[in-house]
């Protein structure tokens, strides 16, 4: 009996772990005839949004139209099975088709092989809990991206509007053979063009307009909003469908006026390994040759993948009320760019709009995406032959109007906002007493709204080359943070003795600023201070840190002079007193350390200034 007590919690143990890792056991046993009813209409509405995207994704990657095809099934499936978001849904995005693009040359080998690297190294980050990683790519850079990415992907598709050939895709050499070939526009691609982007737009706005249906209303007025919604949603495909069939008109009439996807290969891809060598015509170019040519690419799109995927779904968790696991995600995502390699898919993410989609047509759980993935199958089955007729301007339509709203001129105004809200913060740094101007701490209050250097640098380069803006973004970031590290901020105050309260942890970069805020403020004056240490905000301290106190400690016992600490947390405590240093003191409160030092206070500290790094800031009113 005892020992069948035992085994239950170990049963149950093992089960929770075998549920957290294959999430589809949470839903399944509670899965009803409802949610099989509203995810079919989630499953088959995104179905509908992904087939045409898919199509134009592929011409964004540079990549045969049954590319877009061929990655947008295995997301579908391994999702259901491993994902922990209701609402997610994985497969081609503009953002990965412009990445793909940019290191895969615009060839299928390369791009397959890029998948199952990108789906190793995800794996890999997954079983190993490095999803923490992704917390150092910061949101200005994160959106200098796809701010950049917007307009590289919205104007690469203006060629395809006006009908024009053989535009280079660096963007620069773009913009500038587009504008000299202008005149060679074709009416026809320009024409059907502007008309499917204004659809689009106008269908789009209708549907934010849509009011909800009430169970009131009359059985006709919700029927008609229904028929309204449903043409919003699907779109992209009633677009496609209908420059499909206005092309089709012109070929049976014996001419084309539209530039023509043209012939697909029908049938589904073949499960086989990806190319981890390429034939070309005098040569063979190895597996490491072939890693070599990714160069960045295999570290920039795995992390802009699992990027854009656990973005989605916390936003998505966040708004319907619900919790993922992050690195569950990263396996998911992993597992489905490994597989999805066997299947000749390109590198897939979660995808904002058609999760968005799922969203709004009230998906229940993962299972919507097996109806997604049967009809994209049903699709490269029996449909490829009517590709042929889909005019690549109706596909530029549907790209431009997907990649529109991923601009965020928002994010330029409030960082703008806070950066004249810092400059204007320069104004107040008037010193407490004229003693302690420096031009250093002017430059110290300028580092106010610094968020926008990282923003813009990643936004200007990413035009250049997508890596060059992403590394020199993440860079600039790195260097804010290591520069806050280094040079924290210490608030100090006149208490009898001069009070210094770091306002957080203590590392080795930061020992010269505090030894510069004590000599500055304490020893370098007449008469020199003591000096009390609030460390309340001090939550570490490595080994350098407690060496350079131990020096400071020495320093003011030569001039006759204490330093005190007081507030320690316990572990910051115990690897100073561990240290052993030589005239350590250290008091539990405030008002312990004052009688330490016979400070006599009338229970009021007037707060002189603020040190950013070496440089003061003043700060001005009374504390009580």
């Amino acid at each position: 009996m005892a020992e069948r007590d035992r085994e239950a919690p170990e049963r149950c143990c093992s089960y929770c772990t075998v549920q957290r890792r294959l999430p589809v056991l949470r839903w399944l046993p509670q899965y009803s005839l409802q949610w099989l009813q509203l995810d079919l209409i989630a499953g088959v509405t995104v179905g509908l949004t992904v087939v045409p995207q898919a199509l134009a994704y592929a011409e964004v990657a540079g990549l045969p139209v049954q590319y877009g095809l061929y990655s947008s099934f295995m997301g579908c499936f391994v999702y259901c099975l491993l994902g922990t978001s209701k609402d997610v849904t994985l497969g081609p995005t503009a953002i990965m088709s412009l990445l793909v693009s940019s290191y895969a040359f615009h060839d299928p080998a390369y791009a397959i092989l890029l998948t199952f690297l990108s789906g190793c190294i995800q794996l890999a980050m997954g079983l190993l809990h490095l999803g923490f990683l992704l917390d150092f790519v910061s949101c200005p850079v994160i959106k200098g991206f796809t701010s950049a990415a917007s307009v590289t992907i919205s104007f690469n598709q203006v060629k395809n509007i006006l009908g024009l050939h053989n535009i280079p895709r660096q963007f620069f050499l773009q913009v500038y053979h587009t504008f000299q070939r202008i005149g060679e526009t074709r009416a026809g691609d320009a024409l059907l063009g502007l008309v499917c982007l204004a659809v689009l737009v106008g269908l789009r706005a209708m549907k934010g307009h849509i009011p909800r249906v009430h169970r009131v209303e009359l059985l006709s007025v919700r029927i008609s909003r229904l028929i309204i919604w449903a043409t919003a949603t699907a779109r992209n495909a009633l677009v496609v469908l209908f420059a499909g069939l206005v092309a089709y008109s012109f070929q049976g009439m014996g001419s084309q006026p539209f530039t023509l996807t043209g012939a697909t290969p029908q049938g589904l891809p073949p499960f086989q390994l990806p190319p981890f060598s390429k034939a070309e015509a005098n040569s063979t170019v190895s597996f490491s040759e072939m890693v070599q040519d990714l160069g960045a690419g295999l570290a920039v799109v795995p992390l802009m993948g699992l990027m854009e995927t656990v973005a989605i779904a916390k936003a998505f968790a966040s708004q319907n009320n619900y919790r993922i696991d992050p690195n569950q995600e990263l396996l998911a995502m992993g597992l489905t760019n490994l597989l999805g390699s066997f299947v000749s898919s390109y590198p897939v993410t979660g995808s904002f709009g058609r999760t968005a989609v799922n969203a709004q047509t009230g998906v229940c759980t993962p299972a919507g995406g097996l109806i997604t993935g049967t009809l994209v199958l049903l699709s490269l089955a029996y449909l490829t032959s009517l590709f042929y007729y889909i005019p690549k301007a109706a596909l530029a339509a549907v790209i431009i109007c997907a990649v529109a709203p991923m601009f965020d001129a928002r994010i330029f105004r409030t960082l703008w906002r806070v950066k004249r809200t810092g400059t204007t913060s320069n104004l107040l740094c008037t010193p407490a007493w004229g003693s302690v101007s420096s031009p250093q701490r002017a430059n110290s209050c300028s580092l106010h709204g610094l968020d926008l250097v990282p923003l813009c640098v990643t936004f200007l380069l990413c035009f250049w080359e997508v890596q060059y803006g992403i590394m020199a973004g993440m860079l600039v970031s790195g260097v804010l943070l290591l520069y806050t590290i280094a040079r924290p901020r210490i608030k100090l105050s006149e208490q009898g003795v001069l009070l210094m309260q770091p306002a957080s942890g203590l590392h080795f970069p930061a020992v010269e600023s505090l030894r510069d805020a004590m000599h500055r403020w304490a020893l370098a004056v007449s008469p020199p201070r003591c000096v009390i240490l609030d460390c309340t905000h001090v939550s570490s301290m490595d080994y350098t840190v407690v060496m350079g106190l131990a020096d400071l400690l020495q320093e003011f016992r030569k001039r006759g002079l204490t330093l005190t600490f007081f507030g320690l947390q316990g572990h910051v405590l115990q690897v100073l007193l561990s240290a052993d240093l030589e005239g350590f003191q250290h008091f539990p409160s405030l008002e312990e350390a004052e009688k330490g030092h016979g400070a006599e206070l009338d229970g009021r500290s007037r707060v002189l200034f603020h040190s950013a790094s070496e440089n003061m800031l003043p700060a001005s009113g009374l504390i009580q």
